[in-house]
């Protein structure tokens, strides 16, 4: 996992050129002007998923992890708390989906906070528990995530090991 403010993004543009391509995304669009949805940037290898909701209490949250992509969550306006634990530390809650490629899980890890233009990038074996408040009241979140397809190839293409 990384966490960092996206005015860092050009120390990690050399681990991936999707990687380079999503952190430019990020830091090249006003996400306030733009509804919420699904944004292709290179088909399903690469595409945005720009999200408004409230945030909730943390017993509301739920650990979820990915194995075909890697996620960059991005925090446009507002600020969560995430949490964050190795996939392998968690207990699967269901079966994988691969439709939705998600797995849900149930455990202990970190918890930290994303304020506004930071970002977490998350690797398939990063289990994250996102959307949680900071406090008592839930704020309003602008979130945008990157979708950055892992190639299974020994190393992934993205940068990721499988």
């Amino acid at each position: 996992m990384i966490l960092d403010r996206l005015s860092n993004a050009y120390r990690y543009g050399e681990i991936h050129p999707r990687i380079r391509r999503a952190l430019d995304y990020l830091a090249a669009t006003d996400f306030a002007s733009l509804p919420d949805g699904r944004r292709d940037l290179e088909g399903d290898t690469l595409f945005a998923l720009i999200q408004r909701y409230k945030t909730k209490p943390a017993a509301q949250g739920k650990w979820e992890a990915h194995r075909k992509y890697i996620d960059v969550q991005y925090i446009a306006q507002g600020a969560e708390i995430m949490g964050r634990a190795h996939r392998e530390q968690l207990t699967p809650t269901q079966s994988y989906s691969d439709e939705k490629d998600v797995v849900l899980l149930e455990g202990d890890g970190d918890f930290f906070t994303l304020n506004a233009g930071d970002f977490a990038l998350l690797y398939p074996e990063d289990a994250h528990m996102p959307c949680l408040a900071c406090g008592e009241v839930p704020v309003s979140v602008i979130k945008v995530v990157v979708k950055i397809l892992v190639e299974k190839t020994g190393h992934t293409q993205a940068g990721a090991n499988t």
